[in-house]
This record gives C-alpha cells, sequence and structure tokens, in this order.
C-alpha cells in the first residue's frame, strides 16, 4: 500500500473518534461531570504524547534550537488564530454546558465552530503523516493518543451545540467533515514534507506540538476543570500515564 494512503488510512481513523464522540454526546444526555472527567483524561494524553513523542522526536531529529523556534511558532499561530475565531463565537467550542452561542445569539458563530474544530485537529494530522517518513511504521503512540483525546473533544463539543440548538445534520456534518480533513492533512503532511531536511521535518513536528499544548491549555483543560475541580489533577496524571506506558512499550 502506498505510504500516502497508509498515512490518510490512519490521519482518518484518529479523526474518525471526534465523528464518534460526537454521537455519543449529541445523542446521550451524559453527566457534564463525567464529560469533564473524560476531557481531562484526554488532556493528559496528550501532554504525555506532545512531551514523549513529539518534542522528544523534534529534539533528536535537529537539537534544541529547531525544536524551539518551532513549539513557539505553532504556539503564536495557534493563539492567533484561536483569538480571531473567539471574537466570531467560537471560544467555548469544546464546552460541554451553556456557553456555546447559538447562530440567534451571534451570527456566523456557526462558521467559526468549524474553523475552530479545523484548527484544533489538522496539526495532530499532519504529524501522523510525517511519522511515515523515512520508511518508517506510523507511530501508534501519537496515532493512539490523538484517537483518545479526538472521543472526549468531539463528545463536549457536540453537547454544547446541542445545548446551543445547533441541528442534529450540521452537528454530524461539521465531524464528519473534519474527520475527513484529518485524513487528508496525514496525507499532505507525509507528500509534502517528504523530501524535508532533519531540521525542517523538526520544525514541523515541534510546530504541531507547540500548536496542541496551546489548545490543551486553551480549550480542553478550562471545559475540565469547571466541573471535575480538584480531581481534575488525578485524572489528567492517568491520563499522562496511559500514553506513557504506550510510548515506553515501544509502540
Amino acid at each position: 500500500m502506498p505510504g500516502w494512503l497508509v498515512a490518510g488510512s490512519w490521519g482518518l481513523v484518529a479523526g474518525s473518534a471526534l465523528l464518534g464522540g460526537a454521537a455519543v454526546g449529541y445523542l446521550v444526555r451524559i453527566p457534564q461531570k463525567l464529560i469533564a472527567s473524560i476531557m481531562a483524561f484526554g488532556a493528559g494524553v496528550l501532554l504525555s504524547a506532545v512531551s514523549f513523542e513529539l518534542v522528544a522526536e523534534a529534539y533528536e531529529r535537529a537539537g534544541l534550537m529547531p525544536t524551539t523556534i518551532g513549539a513557539v511558532t505553532g504556539a503564536l499561530v495557534y493563539t492567533g488564530c484561536n483569538m480571531l475565531l473567539a471574537r466570531r463565537g467560537a471560544r467555548h467550542r469544546k464546552r460541554s454546558g451553556d456557553q456555546q452561542p447559538s447562530e440567534g445569539d451571534q451570527g456566523g458563530s456557526g462558521t467559526a465552530l468549524a474553523l475552530g474544530a479545523l484548527l484544533d485537529g489538522v496539526p495532530e494530522s499532519i504529524v501522523i503523516g510525517t511519522s511515515l517518513l523515512g520508511g518508517g511504521a506510523v507511530s501508534a503512540v501519537t496515532v493512539a493518543a490523538v484517537f483518545i483525546s479526538n472521543v472526549p473533544e468531539g463528545l463536549a463539543s457536540a453537547a454544547g451545540m446541542r445545548r446551543a440548538g445547533r441541528s442534529r445534520a450540521y452537528v454530524f456534518g461539521l465531524w464528519g467533515g473534519i474527520a475527513a480533513v484529518s485524513g487528508l492533512a496525514a496525507v499532505a503532511g507525509y507528500l509534502l514534507l517528504g523530501g524535508a531536511t532533519p531540521a525542517v521535518l523538526a520544525f514541523i513536528t515541534a510546530l504541531a506540538a507547540g500548536a496542541i499544548l496551546t489548545m490543551v491549555a486553551d480549550t480542553m483543560i478550562p471545559e475540565a476543570f469547571e466541573r471535575t475541580h480538584l480531581a481534575m489533577g488525578l485524572i489528567l496524571l492517568l491520563g499522562f500515564l496511559c500514553a506513557f506506558a504506550l510510548s515506553t512499550s515501544g509502540g
């Protein structure tokens, strides 16, 4: 099977967790405290993957300078885009309560929510594609971390969209589209960076890591903290250790 197709398939697998989580969040009325607990676990998984997979890999490829520049660039780009989207109604796109605005409350917020979901998902998928470069196998830890964390992201966001009056067609169309884009982003990461130097690959990997870390702090942890409070740290640690165990097992 061609490498680009393998990359796309794994990106689609990881992205499909968004659609699965959204289906549960929209169709099943889950207690918000449970949603927040799942979100805390997913945040811990991503934090571990960023630390032991992405940043560590970037450092091994090209050293501290490209890794640092890439991570800071990713954080700056994500923050800038997120600030623009927040002004248009996407600030609370991963919140399961009543924080999300309806289209009547803020016109254009539906488009902003879609763009925000895209902003959150693309960096994760690109690194899935780049992990296959050089003829290696896909990073099982990265795929597992993205998949596990995507479930609570889709779940909490869809629950909030339902409360804001978003239609079923909108919610499932959005997350189905984002799942498809996840596959395409993985393909792009594989095809566009196939001839890149180790320094460029390190920069791109670190850029994705910086964006993901900023996303976790800005969108996932607030949802987790509001409902779980003092238990959030413990649940987040369990997610962190789960991903760390996968990493050290040679996945």
